[in-house]
């Protein structure tokens, strides 16, 4: 549940770090073990070299922008504004999903291939201009399936036409329409661009209460100054000389791998839930374990990682690494339950 906002005594990352750990050392369902964390730094460790995974392998995905440039910039802010809740309960193919260049996208990668063709169609959905007052029957004919036997629509189809209306109004009204000139203020710092980004768009404020304490999870403000640092590999507009300071991005795909390496642990009356529901509220005290142990597991890996000499590895990279990983692997880990939470926040 969004409550009044954390007091602004330290940076996001550091907020959002304070909060983990204090969530961590309290949690009663949620664990991270310590042998679990050494036997996933291990298994990361190996699989990170062995793959070559760098700020580099962002720009390989065919959705992503290619060229680290204006439009890079304005198209990462929309799709961050819009990242949150993809996942469904349907069979395959009765899922939402989009075609593009002959290949089918689900999930968050329906997003992304849904704007690139309505750009190609001569929608600038990029523009804050454009979805600062886009039409329901506009969004709906940009987030339209190809599949007119399919019945589900995007998740949360209308908070995502709210989302777009609140970023779009406050970047018209106070940065010329252009997220970039947000970026150009905040003089490379990613943790003045998330603050900036939390306190002016109330959709990034991702805020609740655990034990009567305000907690801070910012999972889309943080993963908006990553995307940037990786499609302009650090330079540039995405030169930032506190990225390492960013946490991981706590949703719901990255806990699943996380348990599958060891690194999480879940009590049985959790793990019961999961596999029989598997549904939480926003911001029930479970939800908000799975989350903040997942965030300072990765932490932990972190740690375990620059102690071992790895220095280049930072949260960024660990959570894309493990994103990814859960991705590519959905079937080998079927079995590992996911938690089920409608929120604007991931």
């Amino acid at each position: 549940m969004p409550v009044a906002s954390t007091p602004r005594t330290t940076t996001p990352s550091k907020r959002v770090l304070d909060s983990a750990q204090f969530i961590s050392r309290r949690s009663h369902d949620v664990s991270v073990p310590t042998k679990g964390i050494l036997h996933a730094t291990k298994e990361i460790q190996h699989r990170m070299k062995q793959s070559n995974y760098s700020t580099s392998s962002w720009k390989s995905h065919p959705l992503n922008p290619k060229t680290a440039d204006s439009s890079a910039i304005e198209w990462i802010f929309l799709i961050d504004a819009l990242n949150f809740s993809f996942w469904t309960t349907r069979p395959t193919n009765e899922q939402y999903a989009v075609t593009l260049d002959e290949k089918t996208y689900r999930g968050y990668w329906s997003l992304c291939a849904a704007v690139n063709r309505a750009q190609r169609e001569g929608v600038d959905l990029t523009d804050a201009r454009v979805y600062a007052r886009i039409s329901e029957e506009e969004l709906r004919q940009v987030f339209r399936t190809d599949d007119p036997r399919v019945q589900e629509e995007i998740p949360m189809f209308q908070e995502r036409l709210h989302v777009l209306h609140e970023v779009g109004r406050v970047l018209v009204d106070k940065y010329q329409g252009r997220f970039a000139n947000l970026l150009k203020e905040c003089r490379g710092s990613a943790q003045a661009v998330a603050e900036r980004v939390v306190g002016e768009f109330p959709c990034f404020r991702d805020e609740h209460l655990y034990r009567g304490k305000s907690v801070a999870m910012y999972k889309r403000a943080q993963i908006l100054v990553a995307d940037l640092w990786a499609c302009f590999e650090g330079c540039g507009a995405g030169a930032f000389k506190d990225i390492d300071q960013v946490t991981m991005f706590a949703d719901y795909r990255v806990p699943q791998a996380l348990y599958h390496f060891g690194a999480l642990r879940y009590s049985p009356r959790l793990m019961r839930h999961l596999r029989e529901d598997g549904k939480l509220p926003s911001g029930h005290p479970w939800e908000v374990e799975i989350r903040a142990n997942s965030i300072w597991a990765v932490e932990c890996i972190r740690r375990q990682l620059q102690a071992d000499g790895c220095k280049d590895i930072n949260a960024v990279l660990i959570d894309f690494y493990m994103w990814d990983y859960a991705k590519d692997n959905a079937e080998a880990m079927q079995d590992i339950p996911i938690h089920l939470t409608r929120s604007v926040f991931y």
